[in-house]
């Protein structure tokens, strides 16, 4: 099958799905990874330096949620599979098939520039080895989990600093035994790295600080892993469908300020909730305590916003992520505040030969999402499906974000979330319906 040359960026969860359909719908396609395996976020260690994996690491969605529709997770592996699980199961899927010969490791795009029409179009891309190559399309898929975001409060903190992007890994190895430490956020990751932390077997003294606030949920409901009963439907307002789940939390979970939390800022699911089991445990024990925002640094002390301060000898930032293109020019894209306007996440208006692949914090996890979104990438690319025009992607971009966004609280945390289960039945009972009648017309038309 002829079709466009197609350079994909990134060999994570995103870039190994895109280049895995690519080879299904037979077009020339060549992926770049600036490390020298695949996995990407998953890759604990990972030499490029963007794997946010820590050694204790279990993923906090079940295995269940987790699989790719066309290869299934290994029945023997656990609900709530260990990072080396995950990583091993990518790895099989890029042996089984046959991805890891397409993929061109320790090949980096380090600049993309887009060509005018005078030079031919498409695209030219300065790589890590291979000097400048050029392809009609590109694939963005290097992931917006590994640019950390830090906490941005007036003052100096003079003890030692981190990011959980940077915790056990490897390469920075820290002792932080016998430590006073202060987290702050309470996502999942701050939630892992404070039960960890807060064992008596360390002999730590540990706080955990929250602007916010979070809502706790079980991993586990009625014996089995509560998220394979979390499905949203596509029939019933999606407001109604927060409401009942509002109604229903504290009879599941008990509210945060029963186990220590300070009272949310916001109602269930209008933030991303944590899923953990031994957090309220950990803080009802005494083994860890919570406290309110952080109002500025002073050394080594911390004041709060209520008014009251603490010495700590490390501070570890659970604050999330940038979403970071360092080979583009910031002219032609950029993420500022995490906002980034993309149709149905994946086209830029305006740029007609450019998709973005797995940037959205999809409820309850990315590799689904990721998998439905190659689908209508390739059928695009194949020339089975067209995009509507430019000022129709800006309509139903603002659509989609009133959909998906407008009851979240307004932060940087929650600009690409969305519910998988609402966007796959979209894009699959009503979008690729409608691309594919574009394209047929357009066909016509030429």
């Amino acid at each position: 099958m002829s079709g466009p040359t197609v350079a994909v960026i990134g060999a994570g969860i995103s870039g190994l799905t895109m280049s895995k359909m690519l080879a299904d719908y037979g077009l020339e396609f060549a992926t770049f990874e600036s490390s020298d395996r695949v996995g990407g976020n998953w890759a604990f260690g990972n030499p490029n330096g963007h794997s946010s994996a820590y050694r204790s690491l279990h993923i906090d969605t079940s295995k269940h949620q987790l699989s790719f529709k066309d290869f299934p997770m290994p029945e023997e592996y656990p609900d709530f599979p260990h990072h080396t699980q995950v990583k091993e199961y990518l790895d099989s899927y890029a042996d089984a098939f046959d991805i890891r010969r397409r993929i061109e490791f320790e090949n980096g795009v380090l600049h993309a520039r887009r060509l005018g029409a005078d030079e031919g179009g498409g695209w030219e891309l300065e790589t890590q080895r291979t000097g400048t190559r050029r392809f009609d399309v590109l694939v963005v898929a290097n992931g917006h989990h590994w640019d950390p975001r830090f906490a941005d409060k007036p003052g100096e903190y003079t003890g030692l600093t981190m990011h959980s992007h940077a915790y056990i890994d490897p390469r920075t190895p820290y002792d932080l035994t016998g430590k006073r430490i202060l987290i702050i956020g309470l996502g999942n990751s701050a939630a892992d790295i404070a039960v960890e932390l807060s064992s008596k077997t360390l002999d730590n003294e540990v706080v955990i600080s929250t602007r916010s606030s979070a809502w706790i949920v079980p991993k586990y409901f009625a014996g089995k892993p509560a998220d394979k009963y979390y499905r949203t439907s596509p029939h019933i307002p999606f407001a109604w469908q927060r409401k009942f789940v509002q109604v229903m939390q504290p009879m599941t979970a008990g509210r945060p300020e029963d186990y220590g939390l300070p009272t949310p800022n916001h109602k269930f699911f209008e933030a991303h909730p944590t899923q953990s089991v031994e957090l309220p445990l950990r803080l009802g024990s005494g083994d860890l305590r919570a406290k309110g925002d952080i109002e500025r640094w002073d050394g080594r002390t911390v004041h709060f916003a209520d008014g009251t301060c603490e010495d700590f000898d490390v501070v570890i930032h659970a604050t999330g992520y940038n979403i970071t293109f360092p080979f583009f020019d910031e002219d032609l894209v950029s993420a500022p505040e995490n906002h980034i306007r993309l149709y149905k996440r994946i086209f830029k208006p305006g740029l007609e030969d450019l998709a973005f692949v797995g940037f959205a914090q999809s409820t309850p996890t990315l590799f689904p999402f990721v998998e439905c979104q190659t689908r209508l990438v390739a059928a695009w690319l194949a020339g089975r499906y067209e995009p509507p025009t430019e000022a129709e992607m800006e309509r139903v971009i603002d659509e989609d974000q009133q959909k998906y966004t407008a009851h979240m609280v307004q932060r940087p945390r929650h600009t690409q979330q969305l519910d998988f289960f609402l966007y796959e039945h979209d894009i699959r009972v009503k979008e690729i319906p409608a691309g594919m009648a574009r394209a047929a017309r357009a066909g016509v038309a030429r």
